[in-house]
């Protein structure tokens, strides 16, 4: 092994050496040898007598503890040669131990890690010999879930007693799977229909076309309003309603016009398609759109716009290593969030939001920067970066299913920063708790090749009687309520009554008759009565046999022989439908075309009294 030369590199062991001070060489020599001398060259020589034997070297690696053995090889197998702490930590649960630190973090008498290891680094030529001997270091592995608790205990205080309570929090399921396949293309006929308001400088949607998108959401949004009595104040406002117009646009599936969104033409051709492909095309071109990056809506964190806008990092770059670190899970087992971020960290699945965190602040750019030590930290900015990516995107478009409560007191990781004391969240998705990747996210992320989707979870607390009578022998979840309640009237505290027109309702809200049949039979676990099953194929029967073929103007002609004229002309015909003596109904689609071959016929149709062609 070579012993380096007169003018030693300074990532080469000896140069590293040579720049170290002779108490620090001192602190090392004496783990080596008893005796020591006092100048600093021979101090050198004699650490490096030790390193560059392979033998003595390989003895030396052996002496680590388990932790310090763990930290040598990643460093070793790194492509930087630097131990990353914060890294190492979520991966090993702990520093490996380095000696002892002083007061100030120095290392007053340090450990035989710090032969290999100094300052985070570690010597190129030092690398390529233990390389020779030391195995690479253990895969980082995620620790899955039983599943979400039904309830959580959460501590709050009495407003009135000025006293510490604790209540418990019913933890909310949504199985995402499915209800995004109905949302989308609920949310595309809305769009059809005009009533989606965005503003014409964000693309965002308006309070009004949040309201209305959420109306059509299956079970809603996320969060239904704060009630007034509720301690948790934070109105968490819209996320999947939010959402939503930015992903359409996003996936050129619709556009701004004034203040409307409408359907572009890939748009009006994912009405009729599979609703799985088109979320996949969505999410992908989610991951690369530049319309929003999901931390502005961390709105506790300033600093994001204007010169501090320059420092934060490609959007597309965060959302794909989230995206490559979701496809290294299991699909269909719950993660803890927080399991989930430390897996990220401990694989190597790391990013950056901002270049600088002295542009990032809560309350005050001075005292509430996020640049001092520890106010910046994972957590802070990129969890909630995660938190909001999973939460509002990942899940509305159905990639995974999730777990939550209210955001209000959810986390309390970020009670020491400065100007914090009148928050009770840090962002409106603190309430995520769990995930698990589902059926429609695996095939999303490339790891099946065809979709299969995930089956619904059983779980035995509803009986469906032979009278239509639906009874809840167990706690619903919130979201299976909300669902019942599409299809159902409730009676009684426990007991909803299946009624044929709320059936049909649903079913005209883009519902299937399968996806009513298959709650009711996961959860009750049984099969449905005769007349049950019946009472739901008759519907969905019933639901099919008309369909809307979208807006068309309705004409009226001057007598019945005009009508009969334009009906029947060979460039007319294929443009209307005669409804009745004297009207003639023209698709929207084909309007500009029958105005022109009318004209062609020798006639005119003047604008509406709305002064709309």
């Amino acid at each position: 092994m070579p012993g380096g030369g007169s003018t030693p590199e300074p990532d080469l062991l000896r140069g590293v050496l040579e720049s170290y001070t002779v108490p620090v060489l001192r602190g090392l020599a004496g783990l080596l040898d008893r005796g020591l001398p006092t100048r600093k060259a021979e101090l050198v020589s004699l650490i490096l007598e030790h390193l560059q034997d392979p033998l003595r070297l390989r003895q030396l690696w052996a002496e680590l503890d388990e932790r310090q053995q763990a930290a040598v090889a990643e460093t070793v197998h790194s492509a930087s040669g630097q131990l990353d702490g914060a890294a190492f930590r979520a991966k090993y649960g702990a520093d490996p131990h380095w000696g002892r630190i002083s007061r100030w973090g120095l290392i007053e008498d340090p450990s035989p890690l710090c032969l290999f290891i100094c300052s985070g680094r570690m010597p190129r030529d030092l690398r390529g010999w233990l390389k020779a001997f030391v195995p690479a270091p253990r895969a980082a592995r995620i620790k899955t879930a039983d599943g979400p608790p039904d309830t959580l205990s959460q501590g709050w205080t009495n407003g009135q007693t000025n006293q510490e309570e604790t209540v418990e929090i019913p933890v909310i399921r949504a199985e995402m799977e499915r209800a995004a396949q109905h949302d989308l293309l609920a949310v595309l006929r809305l769009v059809d229909a005009g009533k989606v308001r965005v503003s014409d400088k964000t693309k965002q949607a308006t309070a009004a076309g949040a309201r209305a998108i959420t109306a059509v959401l299956q079970g809603g949004d996320f969060y239904p309003p704060v009630e007034s009595s509720d301690p948790c104040t934070t109105e968490p406002g819209p996320i999947k309603a939010f959402a939503w117009p930015l992903i359409l646009q996003a996936a050129g599936l619709a556009e701004a016009s004034g203040t409307k969104l409408q359907l572009t033409a890939a748009g009006r051709k994912a009405l009729t398609s599979p609703p799985h492909e088109t979320i996949r095309r969505a999410w992908n071109r989610w991951l690369k759109t530049t319309m929003l990056d999901e931390f502005n809506r961390v709105h506790t964190i300033k600093g994001q716009t204007g010169k501090g806008k320059r420092q934060m990092t490609a959007v597309s770059g965060r959302r794909q290593v989230i995206a490559e670190a979701l496809a290294t899970c299991p699909p269909h087992e719950w993660l803890a969030f927080d399991e989930f971020s430390r897996f990220m960290r401990a694989s190597g699945h790391q990013f950056e939001v901002a270049r600088d965190l002295w542009h990032l602040y809560i309350s005050d750019p001075n005292y509430g920067s996020l640049g001092y030590s520890g106010c910046g930290d994972w957590p802070i900015v990129q969890g909630r970066y995660l938190l909001a990516f999973l939460f509002e995107y990942a899940a509305t478009l159905g990639l995974v299913d999730v777990a939550y409560i209210r955001p209000a007191g959810a986390r309390d990781d970020y009670g020491k920063l400065w100007g914090v004391d009148d928050l009770d969240c840090l962002s409106i998705y603190d309430g995520l708790l769990y995930l698990r990747l589902n059926g429609l996210g695996a095939w999303c992320l490339g790891l099946s090749d065809a979709y299969a989707p995930s089956p619904l979870e059983v779980r035995q607390v509803l009986r469906v009687l032979p009278n239509r009578d639906v009874v809840a022998v167990e706690p619903l979840d919130p979201a299976d309520t909300l669902f019942v309640e599409q299809f159902a009237t409730q009676t009684s505290d426990v007991v909803w009554r299946i009624e044929p027109a709320k059936l049909l309702e649903m079913l005209e809200q883009g519902h299937a008759v399968a996806e009513v049949d298959e709650f009711l039979t996961a959860r009750s676990g049984d099969r449905l009565p005769d007349n049950v099953a019946v009472l739901l194929k008759e519907m969905g029967e019933r639901a099919s046999q008309l369909v809307d073929l979208g807006p068309a103007r309705l004409i009226e002609a001057r007598d019945a022989a005009l009508m009969q004229l334009v009906a029947n002309d060979s460039r007319l015909k294929s443009l209307c439908l005669p409804a009745g003596e004297r009207y003639l109904a023209i698709p929207a689609d084909s309007e500009a075309a029958f105005r022109r071959a009318l004209r062609e016929l020798g006639y005119g149709l003047p604008l509406s009294r709305t002064g709309r062609p």
